[in-house]
């Protein structure tokens, strides 16, 4: 169907006049008539009765006006999105990373986020799997490595590694070990070497376990292993930048720790300009910049 054609029925149907409509449309009552009859040849169906005050929709027209209201719809919601590039920071924003950066460290800040922007509506979308920005399965992502697609946007963030912690309690039970030699006389709770997480996660715990370890708790991933760290459970393989966060952690073997892994921001060339992901952008950014400074005051 011709969309100019259904534009001028949708404003026909709304103001019940084809006068009222032109008025709307800036076209002459005749063009406006021409138009919903030509529609109407081409449905080979009545949309209107016509009497002396106006114009009724019939079934038929019903029919059409309905789906002509929700296809307004849809364009008046896409339009404040586009708007939002130039104008406030209102709507949805897809947000993606993995399971324990966006549990344990971006979803305890965003109340931050929330309170600059009330309007905002996030969508956190956590899992290992990289989402297609240029195919818009989310709109901004932040991931352990240099995103490798087209067409985006990237910005580093930080580098982050794994390194070994134990709660006060285990310690004082269990003792600290004092060289990686006494990690095998201790439980280690990790993630499994099979799950899906960084490769430098992965080579940390195969080290690891060549010390002869008797006993393990294997996660698939982080939350559950920082779970069961503070439940006093064993000394458990984490990203240091749960170390601000959760001050209860006592960190084990200093030496002992991963290769850095780069934290990048990501997101398509095409949403360039727009306030809802500079606004996110800005965000991560600032509390980037104060958790290294409270890292480095540690």
């Amino acid at each position: 169907m011709d969309w100019d054609k259904l534009r001028i029925f949708h404003a026909v149907a709304d103001a019940g006049s084809l006068t009222h409509a032109g008025d709307v449309l800036h076209l002459s009552q005749s063009a406006v008539s021409r138009q919903v009859r030509a529609l109407e040849e081409s449905l080979n169906a009545t949309l209107f009765h016509r009497h002396a005050r106006g114009l009724i929709l019939t079934e038929q027209g019903e029919l059409l006006f309905d789906a002509t209201r929700a296809m307004t719809k849809r364009l008046d919601a896409a339009a404040a999105r586009i708007r939002d590039s130039e104008e406030e920071v209102f709507g949805q924003l897809r947000v993606t990373t993995t399971i324990g950066l966006g549990t344990l460290w971006l979803a305890p800040r965003l109340p931050k986020l929330y309170e600059q922007y009330p309007d905002l509506n996030i969508e956190l979308m956590l899992e290992e799997r990289v989402l297609d920005l240029p195919m818009r399965e989310a709109d901004v992502a932040i991931r352990m490595k240099e995103p490798s697609q087209a067409d985006l946007i990237r910005k580093r963030l930080m580098a982050v590694r794994m390194q070994l912690f134990a709660s006060k309690e285990y310690l004082e039970r269990n003792g600290m070990p004092a060289s990686i030699e006494d990690i095998g006389e201790h439980r280690l709770v990790c993630q499994n070497t099979n799950a899906p997480q960084v490769g430098a996660s992965s080579n940390l715990v195969g080290h690891l376990m060549t010390y002869d370890v008797k006993s393990t708790l294997m996660v698939n991933n982080y939350f559950g292993v920082l779970q069961a760290v503070a439940n006093h459970l064993g000394i458990g393989v984490l990203p240091n930048y749960l170390s601000q966060d959760f001050p209860n952690l006592v960190r084990v073997l200093p030496d002992v720790q991963s290769v850095e892994v780069p934290v990048y921001l990501a997101y398509p060339e095409e949403l360039r300009h727009s306030k809802r992901i500079a606004a996110f952008r800005d965000f991560v950014q600032e509390e980037i910049i104060a958790y290294r400074k409270q890292m480095r005051d540690q």
